[in-house]
């Protein structure tokens, strides 16, 4: 105990509060890096919530022990990274999120004994509705979805039946494109029964109607497919020229253009041919007539009436005999019947534009490279290659051009890094986001070290010298004493000292002086040892 209070009291006590501070600066320091390293990296669960489906989703992570945090007005929820795809699964097991949507689970939860059909109904409407409003949301573009679904039902003894109808609000991301909002109403009508796509009216968050579900945009849907199906080929024998050029003259040193001209009209030709000169015989019929006629020369009497009249008068008539043939031949003339269906979207017309880069060679003269045109025979190969890749046909009237032109930027391979397998420094955002965290907790605490506690530890290693305030001896004079206070006394003998030679006085009060001297300073040590011993380790420091 001892060696520890002269230890305090050689230190002393602000000394200590120092140390204290800056070792408890450093405790507090290292424990932050420590907790901050050990806190887990969150990220979004689920957005968008509604408080229902927050409520309840905090509910299942306190019950799974899962640490959690809620953002914004609570519709964001953000878990450790490592755990979304777990507890994703199980909170899907659990039917969450709903998002406000209701779907074929409500005849799950109720009973439907003593249920009238009109709740029934009613229920049916709802859980269609609300799966739906799910399958909807499932795509990419889409962040939200809201059904409304009118099913009229049909009424006994009426023939006339009214025909369903949807309509939807979607909250998306970005702008749907008339492909997508078709694939909705398609998709609407395919699940209800009797609904048309016509019939489905869609809006989005915005107010924007991108469908109006009154059947008389079949015009307008009809010509923004057609504009749709023209891109969508122009676009795919573009990407399949430049893909081919790319393996010839090398990435990026052609561009493409393609113009087609499609002819959208459907139409049917029924056509038929007879050949005359293919005849068949297909039936024959003949036909043989013989006439036997005898007369009297025309007169009649009652003797030519009697029996054997004709044998007594024999000579007395004429006789007549006649024979006629008929025949009938009927041919089949063979007969071709052609129908042939045009159907839409044949090519009427296509125009190619290509435009070649020329050949770079190094130049060690200049230090630069050099531009060279390529040769007529590699454009002709070039033209070549590009009509077959298309189906060029001169019969259609298509035209290919393929020209060489410097580019005003030299295109350059591919930078290194940035293939699909990635490299060593390809980083994503979370890393570069952690990097930046790391850098500006690193700088935090080089501040901290060089700019508080270095001043605190270097004041605290500093001793405090006090220098002892001693009088000189050139300021007592030859005719005084210094007294033990520090006064001057005058000498008793001083009228000796007058008989005395003046060298021998002088020598004599100098030796006097010093010894006062020497008393005081030893007086002084004495009552202040720490002092003392300060002072005398700055002079060995200054004479090192």
């Amino acid at each position: 105990m001892d060696n520890l209070s002269q230890l305090i009291n050689r230190i002393g006590l602000p000394r200590l509060a120092a140390m204290a501070v800056v070792a408890v600066l450093m405790l507090g320091f290292f424990g932050f890096l420590i907790m901050r390293a050990q806190t887990p990296n969150l990220a979004p669960l689920y957005t968008g919530l509604s408080l229902e489906d927050s409520s309840a989703i905090v509910t299942e992570l306190q019950t799974l022990n899962v640490p959690y945090e809620l953002r914004g007005e609570g519709d964001t929820i953000l878990i450790p990274r490592d755990q979304i795809t777990t507890v994703r699964m199980t909170l899907a097991g659990s039917g969450l999120p709903q998002r406000g949507q209701v779907g074929y689970e409500i005849f799950d939860q109720q009973s439907t004994l003593g249920a009238t059909s009109f709740v029934q109904n009613l229920n049916n409407v709802r859980a269609l509705e609300g799966e739906l409003a799910r399958t909807i949301t499932s795509l990419t573009r889409i962040k939200t979805a809201r059904v409304h679904l009118v099913l009229p039902e049909r009424e006994l003894f009426r023939r006339e039946r009214s025909d369903p109808s949807a309509s939807i609000v979607l909250a998306v991301r970005g702008e749907l494109s008339n492909s997508e909002i078709r694939a909705i109403q398609h998709m609407v009508a395919s699940a209800i029964e009797g609904l048309t796509p016509a019939r489905v009216s869609i809006v989005d968050d915005q107010g924007n109607l991108l469908a109006s579900g009154s059947g008389d945009e079949a015009e307008g849907a009809m010509a923004g497919d057609a504009a749709e199906r023209t891109l969508s080929y122009e676009n795919r024998l573009r990407t399949r020229v430049e893909d081919m050029l790319a393996n010839v003259v090398g990435p990026g040193r052609a561009r493409v253009e393609v113009s087609a001209e499609i002819d959208f009209n459907r139409s049917t030709t029924t056509e038929e041919r007879f050949d005359p000169e293919s005849q068949v015989v297909r039936s024959s019929q003949l036909r043989e007539t013989e006439n036997l006629t005898a007369g009297a020369n025309g007169q009649v009497t009652v003797a030519n009436e009697l029996p054997g009249a004709s044998q007594n008068n024999g000579g007395a008539g004429a006789t007549e005999q006649g024979t006629s043939t008929e025949e009938v031949t009927n041919y089949e003339i063979s007969k071709t019947t052609q129908t042939a269906v045009t159907e839409a979207g044949s090519v009427k017309r296509l125009s190619v534009a290509v435009v070649v880069d020329g050949v770079y060679a190094a130049d060690p003269a200049v230090g630069t490279d050099t531009y060279t045109p390529r040769s007529a025979d590699e454009i002709a190969q070039i033209l070549t290659l590009v009509r077959s890749a298309v189906g060029y046909s001169a019969e259609r009237g298509d035209s290919v051009e393929v020209v060489n032109m410097q580019f005003a930027e030299r295109p350059e391979l591919a930078v290194p890094g940035t293939d699909a397998n990635g490299g060593l420094l390809d980083f994503t955002r979370d890393d570069l986001m952690n990097g930046a965290e790391m850098a500006v907790t690193l700088l935090i605490a080089l501040a901290l070290v060089f700019f508080v506690m270095r001043p605190l530890l270097k004041k605290v290693m500093t001793p405090e010298s006090q220098p002892l305030a001693l009088p000189s001896a050139a300021e007592l004079g030859h005719h005084g004493v210094l007294s033990a206070d520090g006064q001057v006394i005058p000498d008793a003998a001083e009228e000796q000292r007058d008989k005395t030679p003046a060298w021998v006085a002088n020598a004599k009060s100098m030796g006097e002086t010093q010894l006062q001297t020497l008393k005081m300073v030893g007086n002084l040590v004495e009552e202040n040892p720490r002092q003392a011993a300060l002072i005398v380790r700055d002079w060995l420091g200054s004479a090192a």
